[in-house]
C-alpha cells in the first residue's frame, strides 16, 4: 500500500475471504454438505456465492493501493511488465490446477482441458483491471462500470436467441451459448456452461471496478475516517437496493455474473469491509483479526497450495483402493457420526492445517507474491 500505516480491515477481509474458499471447497464428502456452503444451484445467492467476488473486489481495492502513486509520478514500462507478468502467472496455476494429474502422463491432453477458472479469472480480470485504473480517472471508470452493467443487461435478455428473447435458462443464454462456441463442450466447467466464462468476465471486471471505487475512498486523505465510513455505508445500501429491484427482471445469477448479481454482492461486500474497518481501524480493534490477516498475506499461494493438494488427496489410492481423502474422511466420520457436521468439521480442519503453513510462512516473512 502507498500508505506509511496499512489499512488492516483491508488485510483482515482479504484473509477471511481466502479461508471461506477453503472452507466451501473442502468438505469431507459433497453429498452432505449444509446449504449455506453450496453455490445456489442456478438462480439464487447463498453466502458461498459471496465468496469469489468478495475476491475481486479485494483485487479491486488492491489496484489502487498498487498503482495510485505510479500513476500520479508518471507510468514507466516496468509497471506493465509486472501487470503482464503476475497475469500470467495467475493464468498458469490456473491451467495447473485444472490440468494436474497424479500419474503419467501428468498432464491432461489439451484436447480436454478446461480453459477457464478461478485464478485465469482473477488473472484476465486483474489485467484488464490494472490498465483501466492507470489511464482513467475515477468518472471514466464509473462510466464504464454503468456501461457494462447496462450492457450486459441488454445482450443476456433483449438481444434474440434464434428469433426469441433468452429466458436465462442453464445453457439458453448468451453466455453460455458463446462459452460452448467459442471454446466447445470440451473445455468448459461442464457441457452447458461454464461459471468463469467468456463473456461473464466483463461484470466480473465491473465486480472489480466497485472494489478500485473504496479504494480510492480509503486513500483519500481529505476524508476522516468517519467520513470514509459513511461512504461506504450508503454505497452498500444503494447498491443492495438497485442490485434487488434489478435482480426482479436480471435474477441474481453467479454462474452468468448478471447485473444484479454485481451490485447486490458489491453491496454486501462494501458494508462488511464497513463493519471490519470500523472495528479494526477505527476502534483500532484488530487483534481478533490476526488470523485473517495471516491467511491473506500469502493470499494466492495458500488457495494454489489447498486446491492442488485436495487433488492430490482426492486421486491418490491406498492399497484398498480408497482415496486417501476418503480414508482420511471415514476416520472423522466413524469419531463424528453426523454425516454434514463431519463434513463441515472436516473442511475446519482444513482450513486449520492451512494456517498453520501460512503461519510458518508469515513468521519467517515469507511473502510470496504471485
Amino acid at each position: 500500500m502507498i500508505t506509511k500505516q496499512r489499512i488492516l480491515s483491508v488485510d483482515i477481509f482479504r484473509g477471511a475471504t481466502i479461508a471461506a474458499m477453503i472452507l466451501v471447497n473442502n468438505p469431507g464428502t459433497w453429498s452432505q454438505v449444509y446449504a449455506p456452503f453450496l453455490h445456489a444451484e442456478w438462480h439464487g445467492l447463498t453466502p458461498t456465492d459471496l465468496i469469489f467476488p468478495f475476491f475481486l473486489f479485494i483485487v479491486g481495492m488492491s489496484i489502487t493501493f498498487a498503482y495510485t502513486k505510479k500513476k500520479a509520478i508518471g507510468i514507466t514500462g516496468d509497471v506493465y511488465k509486472k501487470i503482464i507478468s503476475r497475469t500470467i502467472k495467475l493464468i498458469v496455476l490456473g491451467l495447473i490446477l485444472a490440468g494436474f494429474l497424479i500419474a503419467s502422463p501428468f498432464f491432461k491432453d489439451l484436447s480436454t482441458l478446461r480453459l477457464p477458472g478461478v485464478l485465469q479469472r482473477i488473472g484476465v480480470v486483474f489485467f484488464i483491471a490494472s490498465i483501466l485504473f492507470l489511464h482513467l480517472n475515477w468518472k471514466a471508470l464509473l462510466s464504464l462500470f454503468v456501461f457494462i452493467l447496462v450492457g450486459y443487461f441488454l445482450i443476456m435478455t433483449q438481444l434474440p436467441m434464434n428469433g426469441e428473447l433468452p429466458i436465462l435458462t442453464r445453457g439458453y443464454d448468451w453466455a453460455s451459448v458463446i462459452d460452448i462456441k467459442v471454446l466447445t463442450s470440451s473445455h468448459t466447467y461442464k457441457p452447458d456452461y461454464d461459471p468463469e466464462g467468456i463473456l461473464s468476465t466483463l461484470p466480473a471486471i465491473a465486480t472489480t471496478i466497485f472494489g478500485m471505487f473504496l479504494g480510492m475512498i480509503l486513500l483519500n486523505k481529505e476524508k476522516t475516517q468517519k467520513e470514509k465510513l459513511k461512504y461506504f455505508i450508503i454505497i452498500g445500501v444503494v447498491a443492495l437496493v438497485i442490485g434487488y429491484a434489478w435482480s426482479i427482471v436480471f435474477p441474481l445469477n453467479k454462474a452468468l455474473w448478471t447485473s444484479s448479481f454485481v451490485l447486490v454482492t458489491g453491496g454486501l461486500g462494501t458494508l462488511v469491509y464497513a463493519a471490519i474497518y470500523y472495528i479494526a481501524d477505527i476502534l483500532d480493534h484488530n487483534d481478533w483479526g490476526k488470523p485473517a490477516i495471516i491467511f491473506g498475506s500469502n493470499a494466492i499461494t495458500v488457495y494454489f497450495l489447498s486446491s492442488f493438494m485436495a487433488k492430490i488427496f482426492g486421486r491418490v489410492k491406498l492399497p484398498s483402493g480408497q482415496s486417501l481423502h476418503g480414508y482420511l474422511y471415514e476416520i472423522l466420520s466413524s469419531i463424528i457420526t453426523i454425516p454434514k457436521l463431519s463434513s463441515l468439521i472436516y473442511a475446519i480442519l482444513i482450513i486449520l492445517f492451512y494456517y498453520f503453513i501460512a503461519l510458518v510462512l508469515y513468521r519467517k516473512k515469507i511473502f510470496i507474491k504471485v
